[in-house]
């Protein structure tokens, strides 16, 4: 089993910034990728970003491009997701995930899920 908890959402303007962690504990010595999802209120939970377990692999939903970077520290077991530029529709529980497969992750067929972390962006 891996645990995943997620850190680091608040409340903020429009326009600003923040940065999500998500730690992973328990047997995480197998190469997970790792995505970040989010859920809007009455929303199904979208696709954001994910990462490969080496990095040398990311992708983005096309609305989070050019403000969101995905990145990682293994050593750490921490993913990291930097939110620039936010908008007020960038408002949702932000969820960490993990599994083995970038491609399924990436499809949101996930092994492991965090409890969320909620962003507020206000306009």
């Amino acid at each position: 089993q891996v645990q995943l908890v997620e850190s680091g959402g608040g409340l903020v303007q429009a326009g600003g910034s923040l940065r999500l962690s998500c730690t992973a504990s328990g047997r995480t010595n197998r190469n997970y990728a790792m995505a970040w999802f989010r859920q809007a209120l009455g929303t199904e939970r979208d696709f954001v970003a994910a990462i490969s377990w080496s990095s040398g692999s990311t992708n983005y939903t096309d609305s989070v491009k050019g403000r969101f970077t995905i990145s990682r520290d293994n050593a750490k077991n921490t993913v990291y997701l930097q939110m620039n530029s936010l908008k007020p529709e960038d408002t949702a529980v932000y969820y960490c995930a993990a599994s083995t497969s970038f491609d399924w992750i990436v499809a949101g067929l996930s092994s492991y899920w965090g409890q969320g972390t909620q962003v507020t962006v206000s306009s």
